[in-house]
């Protein structure tokens, strides 16, 4: 990989590091070539600290090692993507990231849906909403929904009618995280059993 340590005066180029199983971009630091070849050799993301005029491995002082995963270099090879497996908080200050945010696992509009979820669930009660009712059925009502979306995309798998097979779909889905919820468990719990799986 032909890293272009010469752009900057300082021979520093920015270093992105991002979680590599939450993609979550945990911090923002700074290598220079030796910084570059240490972390290469050790595993161990190192960094070359503008404040402290010297390399220090990320983790060295608190044992929070950033374990290295993959690098990959932008178009202009000015810019690392550091890929890494945090081995605890990454903030000095005591957070998963540099912008005080939990590094969880997030499933973009699944994970919003997810939270909707369980809003209808903790205020099942006061809502009149259709997953609400679903919930006050009671875990049998959520199962059989679960049950019968499942048949229908089978059925529809075996049609040519691409509409109703992804909506049908959409169905199944949605009553599956219903059910996570009903059972308290969330979508990462179930990516969590694929993991240990693979």
């Amino acid at each position: 990989m032909k890293i272009d340590f010469t752009k900057n005066k300082d021979g520093l180029v920015p270093a992105i590091i991002q979680d590599a199983t939450t993609k979550n971009v945990l911090m923002l630091g700074y290598m220079n070539e030796e910084a570059y070849s240490i972390t290469i050799n050790t595993q161990k993301v190192t960094f070359y600290s503008r404040t402290k005029q010297r390399l220090w491995t990320k983790g060295e002082e608190s044992g929070n090692f950033l374990n290295l995963v993959n690098i990959k270099n932008d178009c202009d090879n000015d810019t690392l993507l550091v890929q890494v497996d945090p081995s605890g908080p990454t903030c000095h200050k005591g957070s998963d990231t540099c912008w005080n945010e939990e590094n969880k696992q997030q499933f973009g509009f699944l994970s919003t849906l997810e939270e909707i979820i369980r809003d209808r669930k903790e205020n099942q009660d006061n809502s009149k909403s259709y997953v609400a009712s679903l919930f006050r059925s009671g875990i049998n009502k959520v199962a059989q929904k679960v049950g019968e979306e499942a048949v229908e995309v089978v059925i529809e798998a075996k049609d040519e009618n691409e509409d109703l097979f992804l909506n049908e779909s959409a169905d199944l889905l949605f009553h599956y995280l219903i059910l996570l919820q009903a059972k308290d468990y969330k979508l990462n719990d179930i990516v969590k059993v694929l993991e240990q799986r693979h």
